[in-house]
Order: structure tokens, then C-alpha cells, then sequence
């Protein structure tokens, strides 16, 4: 089973940007070439599909993709993949957040 973590300000009592933008998403990870934007997420099971809409930040990494979520002010990863965990804590560090396990 895969770990989810959420990137948060939540924890954060002294900034006064509680929430982390689309814009601030948006800025950061078109910085980033193996990221691309998608306001849907397309899950392949061996019967059906499922679309979810949303924002997604989709990480491309050795022929798979791996989806950074923003929902209600957080990003939302799953480690499905060890090599998530430290473009996860970047992303963190450059939006001025935490991590949390949940």
C-alpha cells in the first residue's frame, strides 16, 4: 500500500499564506520539464476507468506518471515510488511548507 503525504502550510502559525495556490503550482512546476498540468487524473484499472478533475501536477518519470494533487490549498502525493520522495520534499521546500503523512 502507498503512503500519502500532503504538502501543507496548515502548520505554519506566523505565514500569512495559509493555502498554497494554483498560481504558485503553476509557477513552480513549469519550471520543472518532467511536469506537465492536467485538470484530470485518468486511473487504468484491468475493468474500468475512472476520471477524476481536479488540478494535477502529473511528475513523468521513467515511463510512468505520478500525480502531485492540489485540493483545498495542500498538494496531495502518493509514494508509490521512492524516487517521489525527494522531488516531494523540493517542492515543499520551495513552496515555503511542511510535510505530513495522511
Amino acid at each position: 500500500m502507498n503512503q500519502r503525504f500532503k504538502i501543507t502550510r496548515s502548520m505554519q502559525e506566523n505565514n500569512a499564506e495559509q493555502q498554497i495556490s494554483l498560481e504558485e503550482c503553476k509557477a513552480y512546476f513549469a519550471s520543472k520539464p518532467e511536469f506537465t498540468y492536467s485538470t484530470v487524473l485518468h486511473i487504468v484499472g484491468a475493468e474500468s476507468t475512472m476520471t477524476i478533475e481536479g488540478d494535477f501536477f502529473m511528475w513523468e518519470h521513467e515511463g510512468q506518471q505520478y500525480p502531485f494533487r492540489l485540493y483545498m490549498g495542500e498538494l496531495y502525493v502518493a509514494i508509490s515510488n521512492e524516487a517521489i520522495v525527494p522531488v516531494m520534499v523540493e517542492a515543499a521546500s520551495h513552496l515555503h511548507a511542511d510535510i505530513v503523512e495522511g
